[in-house]
């Protein structure tokens, strides 16, 4: 899974210009195989891996992007509700060596039965309650 900035996928779309919110530190640009409508990613500009490593100061400004990312998803596409996370590292399942945080619109009906949310990441561990 190592890439460098000239062979990450994310890298490259940053340079392209494929970016919905552009800001100093972070992009948001779309998913590229979105899971609903509007499903974005928060991506740093600088070429990190692990999402844990980023200074303060992107961590901030990634956080800050998710609040604007939200009003702009909630007015193009009015969801029910959002999923934020992040994958860190192989066995949580990242597939892209570049720091993301994945928002996603969520929708009344879009799955059968929402309650865990993130928690299905591990199904058999998921259902808590009765």
């Amino acid at each position: 899974m190592t890439t460098s900035p000239t062979t990450c996928p994310f890298c490259q779309r940053i340079q392209g210009g494929e970016t919905l919110l552009d800001r100093d530190r972070v992009v948001a640009i779309p998913d590229a195989s979105p899971l609903n409508p509007g499903h974005t990613l928060v991506v740093p500009r600088r070429h990190e891996p692990d999402f844990l490593a980023l200074t303060p100061d992107e961590l901030r400004c990634a956080f800050q992007l998710v609040g604007e990312l939200r009003a702009l998803l909630q007015e193009r596409y009015a969801p029910d509700g959002f999923n934020v996370g992040a994958n860190i590292g192989a066995a949580a399942g990242q597939t892209v060596d570049h720091a993301h945080l994945h928002i996603i619109p969520r929708f009344k009906g879009d799955v059968e039965e929402p309650r865990g949310g993130l928690r299905w990441i591990i199904p058999e561990r998921a259902r808590y309650w009765p």
